[in-house]
């Protein structure tokens, strides 16, 4: 029989070993268009209606891949051709890395703990950490660690292969990713709009699902720079996205799938639409309401979104890290979906879990400062993330209580709601702190009018949050969880962002910016002493058993002004509002020390003195009344 007339079973047939140095020998032969055999293969082993994870089919792409030879073989020749200087080891939660803060040129900059023992730190400052998010290791990455910090497995000490790579060794490989990838997209689309229908299903469920096979895809990710250009270019290419998932489709079943499959794609991608951005900012490219992805790429980081960041996607995808043009790709296709990762974490059941989950892939995409910058240029990155950190704030607002409520037009947090007490918003600032950490960023910000007056917004949202009652009579047994997340959210929301701008304002030439944060500050208390109804600097006797812990506009106004003094050699009479301002601004900062005191002679009488005083001063949350 004629080899065009043989069917996948007769292939099949041959034994995997055999079969595998057919198609290879076809592949070889026809390298740059279809091999029909393997095509023909291909239907029978990735049949949608067949199980991803089914072993037997794992198993064949293994040994289709390598060839004629045997895949333990194959992935030792391949590794022989490694060129790659970046270690990218990708390691899930709960594992011990390393950050070495001498060689560290990102305050993020992990290294994996072979690299930290392979490399020369001894003399440096370094601390061993139990990773709480996950993270990838950096030896290697010039762009985030010094170079004298690699181990001698990674960057300059390494020396490369330069033999040439015999003609047949991946291209079976190269013909058969694309469907390999594709398959995995297929899975997602099936299960993509069941919650729709079905409120209590887990997306945990279909990532579970499909578990060994994205370990089989990670393996050959790990046979090092050969096999993860075949990954990359296949991800990336827009063509080849076109000629997977866009008609026309062959007539027959096969055909008639896709076309089922595209259909669930768009519902999915309807029912997964951006937040409406406010009306200035909605012509920026991050923030449309709706997306149209352009390679396999762009469809896999929207699945991650929409199924929570599985685990095994995540790793999946910063495996291939390394691959300088992929991170890139990444990088960009991240930023564009980065608006709905507030809806995602509001509708998610475990919000912890996803958050570690999100800045684990954020965190190695924003720690490089030329990429981030990039973002920030391009796309608008600093835009980005904080209108989407103000649109999940905005959903929570409360009317404040400081002085008397009727006269007051504050609006601030409900530090009682969900989003504040399982810290929903942690994953936005972390990565506003980790983009902030690098200079050109900072500086990109600081000379933004608007941006700046965007942030100032956000923290008025914080500005006299959570008002204390203090009570004098009855016992409160269980102190409300809303103090935590006040505290909590105004140290990572909003001290953060703070200390990581001033560190970057060493010396007059940065007078200037100084100068204006301090000016739109002081502008913005005013705002708040106008919106409380605070004209005289004189407490009434019925306000005083009220107070708020939380003025980070006060707290912006003293650290900037301090570090316009000290470095910039700027002085106070150039800085300092009006002494009617000033006499303002200072009572509330000492009601919150009087208020302290208060604190101090509950904890006191706790441990030290009449415990009768315990349940007499007692400071509980207005919005938390018996």
């Amino acid at each position: 029989m004629e080899s065009s007339q043989l069917t996948a079973q007769m292939i099949m047939q041959k034994g995997k070993r055999a079969a595998a140095a057919f198609i290879n020998a076809d592949c070889t032969q026809n390298r740059g268009r279809p091999s029909v055999h393997l095509e023909l293969l291909l239907d029978n082993l990735l049949d949608p209606e067949k199980s991803i994870d089914n072993s037997e089919t794992i198993d064949w792409c293994k040994w289709l891949i390598a060839g004629g030879r045997t895949p333990n073989e194959f992935s030792s020749i391949v590794r022989g051709f490694d060129n790659h200087a970046k270690c990218g080891l990708v390691w899930i939660p709960h594992v011990v890395a390393y950050r070495c803060r001498t060689c560290g040129i990102s305050p993020c900059m992990s290294i994996c703990r072979e690299c930290f023992k392979k490399g020369d730190h001894s003399t440096h400052d370094f601390n061993m950490f139990l990773s709480q998010a996950g993270g990838a290791c950096d030896c290697g990455d010039t762009s985030v660690m010094k170079a004298e910090g690699f181990c001698t497995d990674h960057g300059i000490n390494y020396c490369a292969n330069s033999a040439p790579v015999p003609d047949d060794l991946m291209s079976v490989a190269e013909a058969i990713m694309p469907r390999l990838l594709l398959r995995l997209l297929q899975h997602f689309r099936e299960n993509g709009n069941i919650r729709a229908a079905d409120p209590s299903y887990s997306y945990s469920k279909a990532a579970n699902e499909c578990d060994e096979y994205c370990s089989m895809l990670m393996e050959f990710n790990n046979m090092g720079e050969l096999m993860r250009r075949v990954m990359t270019r296949a991800l990336i290419n827009t063509e080849l996205y076109k000629q997977l998932v866009e008609p026309p489709f062959p007539d027959n079943k096969y055909g008639r799938y896709l076309t089922s499959s595209k259909k669930k794609y768009e519902d999915a991608v309807k029912a997964f639409p951006s937040p409406d951005p406010p009306e200035e900012y909605k012509h920026l490219p991050a923030l449309g309401r709706s997306i149209a992805h352009i390679t396999l790429l762009q469809e896999f980081i929207f699945w991650t979104f929409k199924f929570e960041f599985p685990q095994n996607i995540v790793c999946f995808l910063l495996n291939m890290l390394p691959d300088q043009d992929y991170k890139e790709h990444l990088t960009r296709t991240f930023v564009m979906h980065y608006s709905r990762i507030p809806s995602v974490l509001e509708m998610s059941k475990d919000p912890d879990t996803l958050s570690n989950r999100v800045v684990h892939m954020s965190v190695q995409l924003f720690s490089n400062e030329s990429l981030a910058l990039k973002m920030v240029e391009e796309l608008s990155l600093l835009h980005v993330m904080i209108i989407s950190l103000k649109m999940m704030m905005g959903k929570i607002f409360i009317r404040n209580t400081l002085h008397d409520p009727d006269k007051n037009f504050h609006f601030v947090i409900d530090c009682a709601k969900r989003v504040m007490k399982e810290h929903c918003y942690w994953p936005l600032v972390s990565d506003f702190n980790n983009v902030l950490s690098h200079e050109s960023v900072a500086l990109v910000f600081l000379r933004d009018d608007n941006l700046i007056d965007m942030w100032f917004q956000f923290l008025s949202m914080l500005q006299g949050m959570n008002v204390n009652v203090r009570e004098t009579g009855s016992h409160v047994e269980f102190e409300p969880s809303s103090y935590y997340a006040a505290f909590s959210c105004e140290l990572e929301a909003s001290a953060y962002p703070m200390w990581s701008i001033i560190s970057h304002l060493r010396d007059s030439s940065h007078a200037d910016l100084a100068k204006k944060i301090m000016n739109v500050c002081i502008n913005y208390l005013q705002d708040f002493l106008d919106a409380i109804n605070f004209y005289h600097p004189k407490i009434e006797k019925n306000e005083m058993m009220h107070a708020s812990f939380h003025f980070p506009l006060h707290r912006y106004l003293a650290a900037f002004t301090c570090q316009a003094v000290r470095t910039m050699g700027m002085s106070l009479k150039d800085i300092l509002p009006s002494p009617d301002l000033l006499a303002l601004l200072m009572m509330h900062p000492l009601r919150v020390q009087e208020e302290s005191k208060y604190c101090l002679k509950f904890f006191k009488a706790n441990f030290f003195e009449d415990p009768v005083l315990v349940c007499s001063i007692r400071v509980r949350s207005s919005g938390n009344k018996a």
